[in-house]
């Protein structure tokens, strides 16, 4: 397998690893911390505008939202 062939397989993978946790942390009423990290380490970039929608609405939705949440939102609406 060439190592073009190889890039683009690793990153079709990540990109489904990335949307596949991105969905589920949409659905969890509080996602798992180290879920969120994987997502923040393999998204490409295309998807940090949805990531940072479902953070958006995580913390709308919750009376009470936490500091590390706020911070991690604040964090990712910085690199856009």
């Amino acid at each position: 397998m060439a190592s073009q062939e190889r890039a683009l397989i690793g990153e079709e993978a990540r990109n489904a690893i990335a949307r596949l946790l991105l969905e589920k942390v949409r659905q969890d009423k509080y996602p798992s911390t180290t879920q969120m990290e994987i997502i923040e380490q393999m998204m490409p970039s295309y998807l940090l505008r949805d990531y940072l929608n479902v953070l958006l609405e995580k913390v709308m939705t919750d009376s009470s939202p936490s500091i590390p949440m706020l911070r991690r939102l604040a964090r990712i609406a910085g690199q856009l």
